[in-house]
């Protein structure tokens, strides 16, 4: 009899999380919340805890070296480690670097991913505490871990907002996606022509936000500041819509959000129109902005409201109702996930 198979992207990426996890506990009296965040929290005798993620960037699958300097990608590397662990309201401390590396890879090479996660290191404040380094017969693979802290009631999860709260997202949204769309395009007319110079002046803006994320911490640093603790946080990487329905499911709310309150960059918006895609669609689905996206309680809303780079996108209401947005038409429409699957090889 022929053993079934289940393809992997049958399940996709948290499908298939969420199988091999299934059957794990935590045993240890130190660990306390495990797989299903955006990163783990670890239990420290200081008083506070210690938040622990990582993430493995492929070549060929999350980035393409034809058109990402090894210095952004080792700065972006470890930037979309930190926007985990400030999805948690915590601060980075540690991170570790493990890559492999084939034999086109010269040391000059590896000398320049490392000054941009040396970049990075010192924008964060974060020490490089180890990692391991091997050979590799498929390109480049760079993983970090990224370790934080925080005291235990001050940490954010995906799980707390309640009905009322207010949705809000920080800096602009579908930027990233679009560089990716304009880098894209400009190899397929190098491939064609390599005489030709990429044309990218007038996309620098959307261009940067594809090649060198900045993870959110100086938003971090003001809620503290402000004495404002989110009921739910969760960072923008695979898209607003997926991300959303992420705080649904940990919450067990739903999300309601206005198309006129998100926030699109002009760039972004008349990029979008050159390549005839809706600006909407990009906000909602593009992914690897590494913004921020919270609920607060209507008490913090007066603290935030004149804030130049948070925004109110919409509110949590029960989740009988459902996760939709309203349209600039008026029509109200489910949300639906259509953002970056990282069991799939392309956008």
């Amino acid at each position: 009899m022929e053993e079934k198979r289940t393809e992997i992207n049958d399940l996709g990426e948290f499908g298939l999380i969420d199988k091999i996890t299934k059957g794990f506990a935590l045993t240890n009296k130190e660990s306390v919340l495990g797989v299903g965040d955006d990163a783990a929290i670890v239990k420290n005798d200081d008083g506070e805890q210690l938040v622990v993620t990582s993430d493995m960037l492929l070549e060929g699958v999350h980035f393409d070296l034809s058109y990402i300097p090894l210095v952004h990608l080792g700065f972006k590397a470890v930037a979309v480690n930190v926007s985990d662990i400030a999805a948690m309201n915590a601060i980075p401390k540690q991170i570790t670097v493990n890559i492999g590396l084939s034999n086109r890879f010269s040391v000059e090479a590896v000398d320049m991913l490392y000054q941009g996660i040396k970049a990075a290191c010192d924008h964060y404040k974060v020490d490089l505490i180890g990692g391991d380094t091997t050979s590799s017969s498929s390109g480049l693979v760079l993983s970090i871990t990224a370790i934080g802290v925080q005291k235990e009631a001050s940490i954010v999860k995906r799980s707390g907002a309640a009905e009322n709260d207010i949705i809000c997202v920080t800096g602009d949204l579908g930027a990233a996606y679009i560089g990716l769309t304009v880098l894209e395009r400009e190899k397929q007319v190098y491939l064609t022509n390599p005489n030709m110079q990429p044309q990218l002046d007038k996309y620098d803006y959307v261009v940067q936000r594809q090649l060198k994320p900045d993870a959110r911490m100086d938003i971090i640093h003001e809620l503290a500041e402000l004495n404002i603790k989110p009921s739910s946080m969760i960072d923008i990487s695979d898209g607003l819509a997926s991300e959303l329905l992420h705080l649904s499911d940990n919450s067990k709310v739903a999300m309601a959000i206005y198309e006129d309150k998100l926030p699109i960059d002009k760039q972004t918006y008349d990029t979008a129109y050159e390549f005839q895609l809706d600006p909407t669609t990009c906000a909602l689905n593009g992914g690897e902005d590494y913004e921020l996206l919270f609920t607060i309680s209507q008490e913090d809303f007066e603290k935030l409201k004149n804030h130049r780079d948070i925004h109110f996108i919409g509110y949590v209401r029960n989740l009988k109702e459902g996760n939709v947005m309203q349209t600039k038409g008026g029509n109200t429409v489910p949300l639906q996930a259509q953002g970056w699957d990282h069991m799939k090889k392309e956008k």
